[in-house]
């Protein structure tokens, strides 16, 4: 039944949103956050009701990667915020924008002691020990700033979370903000590159022999810059896992995202000039304390504190990536390079694709040769989400090419499980176009499988397959290196096929790659939720036959 609108802070706010061009929110309604559900419908906004409010976060962090655009989490106060921050705490890590929205205490009932419902010590301080900043705001209007302020952020400088809390009392206030207060803004562009040391930046990669491109999240929104800088350098490309895909990884310039791999960083280290783009150099995207560059470090990054992080730079670019990579492009002589530097270099990247091949099936050859069973299986276009799983990490991030960035939703440096079941949802929602899968480890999907009934009940086409090996192998293995039995590690399985069954899906069991291409080609044919159950030990044995 239609109540009559009321236009309180929590409305103002999602218009503030909507403005911005935000048209879904991931979260779970409540008692004391009904005012921000209450003009969706009105507003043209789709919430997204997930089953734990984890899967709320990563379900708008795969929604963000596909847009551009923040993911939104609507969470109650007190428990339900502090269920979504681990989700919030993938965002910080992986420099990717998110707002989380909340209710607090009502003005002057802070930190009160009284035994009200939900009551958290320290709501705030809590959500703002994990995310860029955190704010409580005391009115209408500073609720609407606060939304100005995230996007001002997201558009100026490197994206991460941010977290507003709306006492539940001003929450639920009528107020008189006018329209144009919530009309969404526009944000100075980040400064352009300095001329002179763009100059002499591309006054290196001109003088270079071998030069290389290293590409990192920061890269992502320079897509074509990057390309056309690497075939007029012929410089091979390696990316991190966040901007996997910047580069079509087909291309014969594409190394791919294998930095982790010590071949893959090899061609970064042998660099006569190395360019990093937008990238920490964080020990979780290299498995190494340091990336130990052999020869000249250009740096480019939005931060100057970034420049010489992880990794000492010769020079340093401070400016978005598009713009960077631009201008070196216009200072670079328009020549395109000799035949025979190109074909060098495209030599180079076969090389080290093959020592990241052999690399990858000495390490773990059984995730290794799977992930080529799965790889050759997907469409060509799919979304493939991933978690934190030995089949990801150790095989389908290494073997699968894409040819677009954000096409395989992951946390590298946070590397939580949960996260694909959920991201892979938010990305189909966000982009219907492109079939949605989910390549995950069994441990890993117990963290989610909750959300198997948001799939079906938000009628959207996700396949998962997921990967059975008993349990926790990564951490069976890590026990045994440091001479310690098997401990809480060999975990009982569920029949999977039919808890996709139970949930209102479809399962599915494959045993041999010829069993897995069929079972992909059906569920692409019948959408919905699918599952694709596979017995890792069954399933190699059966390759090794």
């Amino acid at each position: 039944m239609e109540t009559t609108p009321k236009r309180t802070t929590g409305w103002v706010v999602m218009e503030a949103l909507r403005g911005y061009g935000v048209d879904t929110v991931f979260g779970i309604p409540g008692t004391h956050n009904l005012e921000f559900y209450r003009p969706l419908g009105a507003l043209g906004i789709r919430p997204v009701t997930a089953r734990h409010e984890q899967g709320a976060g990563y379900g708008a962090d795969g929604w963000s990667l596909q847009t551009g655009k923040p993911g939104v989490v609507v969470t109650t106060s007190g428990p339900g915020l502090l269920n979504a921050l681990s989700a919030a705490g993938t965002a910080y890590c992986e420099s990717r924008p998110m707002i989380l929205l909340s209710p607090g205490p009502a003005l002057g009932a802070e930190f009160a002691d009284n035994g009200t419902l939900h009551e958290t010590k320290d709501q705030l301080g809590a959500a703002s020990a994990i995310v860029e900043w955190g704010r409580r705001v005391r009115s209408a209007e500073e609720a609407v700033a606060a939304v100005h302020d995230a996007f001002e952020l997201f558009a100026t400088t490197r994206p991460r979370p941010v977290y507003i809390e709306v006492p539940l009392d001003v929450l639920e206030e009528e107020t008189d903000l006018p329209a144009m207060a919530t009309a969404p803004r526009e944000f100075a562009a980040p400064a352009a590159p300095a001329a002179d040391v763009v100059a002499e930046a591309s006054a290196l990669l001109a003088a270079a022999e071998r030069p290389v491109i290293l590409a990192g999240g920061g890269s992502r929104g320079a897509t074509a810059e990057l390309r056309a800088l690497a075939e007029r350098l012929a410089a091979p490309v390696v990316t991190t896992l966040n901007a996997k895909g910047v580069l079509d990884e087909h291309h014969p310039l594409a190394v791919g995202s294998n930095l982790r791999l010590a071949a893959g960083r090899r061609i970064a280290q042998d660099a006569d000039v190395l360019l990093v783009v937008g990238s920490k150099l964080g020990e979780a995207e290299l498995w190494a304390p340091r990336l130990e560059a052999g020869g000249t470090v250009i740096r480019v990054d939005l931060l100057a504190s970034q420049i010489d992080k992880n990794q000492t730079s010769d020079l340093g670019i401070v400016a978005d990536a598009a713009a960077a990579l631009g201008a070196l492009l216009e200072a670079l002589p328009a020549a395109e390079p000799p035949a025979e530097r190109t074909d060098r270099a495209e030599a180079r990247v076969r090389e080290t694709l093959a020592a990241v091949r052999a690399e990858c099936a000495e390490l773990s050859p059984g995730n290794t040769a799977l992930a080529e069973s799965i790889a050759a299986a997907l469409p060509g276009n799919a979304i493939v989400a991933t978690d934190s799983s030995q089949i990801a990490y150790w095989g389908l991030l290494n073997t699968l090419r894409v040819s677009e960035p954000d096409s395989t939703p992951y946390m590298a440096t946070y590397a939580t499980l949960g996260y694909g079941l959920p991201a892979a949802l938010g990305a189909r929602i966000a982009n219907p176009e492109r079939p949605s899968f989910v390549v995950i480890g069994d441990g890993a999907l117990m963290f989610s499988m909750n959300e198997f009934i948001t799939v079906v009940e938000q009628g959207e086409d996700v396949t998962v397959i997921v990967v059975d090996n008993g349990g926790y192998a990564e951490i069976k293995q890590n026990e045994a290196d440091a001479g310690i039995a098997p401990v809480g590690v060999d975990l009982v399985q569920p029949d999977w096929a039919a808890v996709a069954d139970a949930f209102g899906g479809t399962g599915r069991r494959a045993a041999d790659p010829g069993e897995l291409s069929a079972a992909v080609d059906a569920a692409v044919a019948a959408g919905g939720l699918q599952l694709i159950h596979i017995d890792q030990a069954a399933f190699s044995a059966a390759e090794e036959a």
